[in-house]
């Protein structure tokens, strides 16, 4: 699982906009976000560059208190 969604959500940044940045359809980056589909680590690379959190950021599970 990501945490492709929650990032985006945090940044204020679209999924639409993602895409864009990434020359990617929305359509790939929403299944991403949904965990549907993995990014491979490339794009995992890319999206927390674009993004600008680190890549542990997008993998690691929030731990609850």
């Amino acid at each position: 699982m990501n945490r492709i969604k929650e990032n985006l959500k945090k940044k204020g940044i679209s999924q639409k906009w993602l895409a864009n940045q990434m020359d990617k359809s929305y359509t790939t980056i929403n299944e991403y976000a949904r965990n549907k589909r993995q990014p491979s680590i490339e794009d995992l690379y890319k999206i927390a560059d674009i993004l600008d959190v680190k890549i542990q950021e997008l993998l690691t599970e929030r731990t609850k208190l």
